[in-house]
């Protein structure tokens, strides 16, 4: 049977994207896998030896990550998926109460404007007032974000909220299709405000230049029909399906990962939520954002407007949507299917008995694994000029670079060993442990996680961390450039 590979995993499969393997269920399939490829088996399990809880494995389009299932036969010209979180039916009727669709008018613009969609039987005049009364938050307004807003104002969406703390940089230009190189430096929100009245002038624009959390999120969605997830990080996307499930408000969730990407619609009355496909984020680094992966400049644009699709669907109340499946769409071998995604029943927030009842009351950081544990030794690190001295005074060190191939190929650390942290552990005797080791990576988050492996691996060496990554290295000036390099 064949075995497709998610880009986010190839990495540890030798860069396959499909592998042939001779198994007859999933359990024969995973010991295979996993003796060919050994650093796969870090990605796939974890110390305790049980499958990580944001992979999920399907036989077509059965869901068979639950270890009950592994024994199960497949048929031999089964084709097998394995998927880790990056990141169905016909509505009944429309998120849009009707009270609210009879308040609102057509006047002569909206008829002119909106002609091609009146035109459609299952939009018509009574489709078009849905989508001006509704009310929708946008989070996000990078690369996802851009063709969402830009074509949710095109459509007459009628109040469009859009959140985002960043500013817009050049390297946001290559997919951020909604700002433009004048706007660089400026608040994205400010920048996508601007596109959205040259679009349409009688959207109702609302926006917060602000960073999504725990605290902030209810009132963010508060009194919105929709909630469509633009953003790039795990832990604003539990934050903010978890304040939808609560507050039971619709999610279409959308990721991204270099020519991969995913689309679903979560907390939809009684359908599943993000948890219920993914309950766990994988630990921090191990499997790069977009932003550290990188993404071809069209994808977010397909999967962009696939989100603004269903999102328009549940609005006027048409179709078949993704509630209960997940779109997977490749862009770079032409692959796309649905998979199913059954609510579980365990969901600690949406299950029947769920033990999550306020987003206030849940650390986030502890639980994305981004803060220190009070039994963990502390992980020490130098900053760009400390390490720069180092170097400068010739002092003994080794430094490891524990970023993807393509990220090197951008921007190089001289001298630097190259380690993928799943090859640190049998890799561990290259290292000097007389020697101070400093390991270095785009952001300083995969680096934390690289020390951390060789440490429950037994590595005694001293370890250091370049804090902030091998970005804060970039306009470091030696006085023997040329040795350095």
């Amino acid at each position: 049977m064949r075995v497709y590979i998610s880009a986010t995993l190839r990495g540890f499969f030798g860069r396959n994207a499909e592998i042939s393997v001779q198994a007859g269920n999933i359990r024969e399939l995973l010991k295979q896998l996993t003796e060919a490829y050994p650093d796969a088996r870090k990605i796939l399990f974890d110390e305790e030896g049980s499958l990580r809880s944001f992979i999920r494995i399907y036989t077509g389009e059965e869901d068979r990550t639950e270890e009950y299932l592994w024994d199960s036969s497949i048929p031999e010209s089964g084709e097998v998926l394995l998927l880790p979180a990056i990141a169905g039916g016909v509505p009944q009727e429309s998120i849009i109460p009707d009270e609210r669709r009879r308040e609102i008018a057509l006047d002569d613009t909206d008829v002119e404007r909106f002609s091609r969609h009146l035109m459609l039987r299952e939009i018509s005049v009574k489709g078009q007032k849905r989508i001006k009364a509704a009310r929708v938050a946008v989070i996000g307004t990078g690369a996802l974000g851009s063709p969402v807003i830009q074509y949710l104002a095109a459509a007459g969406v009628g109040t469009i909220k859009v959140v985002d703390f960043d500013e817009v940089t050049l390297p946001n230009l290559q997919s951020q299709v909604i700002h433009s190189a004048r706007d660089l430096n400026r608040p994205k929100v400010a920048s996508a405000r601007d596109t959205v009245r040259n679009i349409n002038r009688s959207i109702v624009f609302e926006s917060e230049a602000t960073r999504v959390d725990a605290d902030n999120i209810e009132g963010i969605i508060e009194g919105y029909d929709l909630v469509i997830d633009c953003t790039d990080n795990y832990k604003a996307r539990y934050v903010i399906n978890d304040a939808c499930a609560l507050h039971g408000i619709p999610l279409v969730f959308g990721a991204i990962y270099q020519y991969e990407g995913q689309v679903g619609i979560f907390n939809l009355k009684e359908g599943p939520c993000y948890r219920c496909a993914f309950p766990a984020p994988p630990p921090p680094g191990l499997v790069p954002t977009c932003a550290e992966g990188g993404a071809i400049s069209p994808l977010p644009g397909i999967i962009g407007s696939i989100q603004a699709n269903e999102a328009l669907k549940l609005i006027i109340g048409i179709g078949e949507h993704l509630d209960g499946k997940l779109l997977t769409v490749d862009s770079l071998f032409l692959r796309s299917g649905i998979l199913n995604v059954s609510r579980n029943r365990r969901c600690p927030i949406c299950g029947d008995r769920p033990s999550i009842t306020s987003v206030k009351e849940f650390d986030y950081e502890e639980f994305c694994g981004l803060k220190e544990s009070d039994t963990e030794l502390p992980i020490e690190g130098f900053t760009a000029e400390e390490l720069a001295k180092r170097i400068e005074r010739g002092d003994p060190l080794t430094i490891v670079d524990v970023r993807e191939p393509h990220e090197r190929a951008i921007l190089r650390f001289p001298h630097a060993l190259v380690i993928p942290i799943g090859q640190l552990v049998r890799r561990q005797n290259e290292l000097n442990p007389e020697q101070d080791t400093v390991f270095v990576c785009r952001e300083g988050k995969r680096s934390i996680l690289a020390i951390n492996t060789l440490r429950e691996a037994g590595y005694q060496g001293p370890m250091y961390n370049l804090k902030g990554g091998i970005e804060t290295m970039k306009d470091i000036i030696f006085s023997h450039e040329g040795a350095w390099l």
